[in-house]
């Protein structure tokens, strides 16, 4: 059988460069629409130029119609991570796992060796989570396949600037992980400014905004920034912030082992 770094990084080729900080706009990646009830943005995985970053497979958005959902299929291997921003979402597995994910809630499963599960959208609203696939580490692998879900309030908060930085994986978590990287969603008040925290030695920042829009300020330079815009930065980046435009602004930041 074949095999393959856990951390594997795959980038489409001359797509970035070498440089500390670069900010790509939502339509540097592709935008499906597989079937009338699902839109997808892909960030990293799929169709995207970032194929693979430090063994995430993926970081997408999937916005799902009222009244539809992915019905019970499989996975292995994996160790998956849903951010809800919109709407509610309903989760079952095969582990007995199962609960009602609003917004603002963390969800992680396990597969394992394998797990099936389903993820459905009976409501009358339109749901949209960011889903998250890591390969996980080696040495997790025999681990029994297993479901945890955390709402807001259960995540350590923390003020940067006019910013409300959730901790979703690390820093304090109490999401267990079996990948290795660090993960927080940042939420900027109406008109609010907040600091861009660079990666720390070893590290690679995959950054990605959720919601809103503003500014990103970076080498006395302004840049717009919008909805699904993603940012890349290495430990020697200089200060950045975002400044967010009336309506806020929400990201989440991945700090990843290096991949640039």
């Amino acid at each position: 059988m074949a095999s393959f770094p856990l951390q594997e990084t795959l980038i489409q080729p001359g797509f970035i460069r070498d440089t500390a900080f670069q900010h790509f706009s939502a339509g540097a990646f592709p935008t499906i629409n597989p079937v009338f009830w699902l839109t997808s943005h892909f960030a990293v995985g799929g169709w995207s130029p970032l194929q693979r970053l430090s063994g995430m497979l993926t970081a997408h958005m999937t916005r799902i119609a009222p009244r539809n959902g992915f019905t019970w299929h499989p996975h292995r291997g994996l160790e998956i991570y849903t951010w809800m921003l919109e709407g509610r979402v309903y989760h079952e597995d095969t582990t007995g796992g199962r609960g009602e994910l609003q917004t603002g809630d963390l969800q992680r499963m396990f597969s394992g060796d394998w797990i099936e599960h389903q993820e459905l959208n009976p409501w009358d609203e339109p749901a949209r989570v960011i889903q998250i696939w890591f390969v996980a580490d080696r040495h997790h692998r025999g681990l029994p396949p297993h479901y945890q879900q955390l709402e807001r309030g259960q995540l350590p908060a923390r003020r940067v600037g006019d910013a409300t930085v959730y901790s979703l994986i690390g820093d304090g978590s109490p999401m267990e992980q079996h990948m290795t990287g660090r993960l927080s969603a940042g939420w900027v008040d109406a008109g609010g400014t907040t600091t861009i925290e660079a990666p720390r030695e070893g590290e690679d920042l995959f950054l990605y905004v959720t919601d809103g829009s503003g500014q990103i300020h970076y080498d006395e330079a302004a840049q717009a920034a919008g909805q699904y815009d993603v940012l890349l930065a290495t430990p020697e980046m200089r200060t950045a912030s975002i400044q967010a435009n009336e309506s806020g602004m929400n990201f989440l930041s991945f700090y990843l082992p290096r991949f640039l």
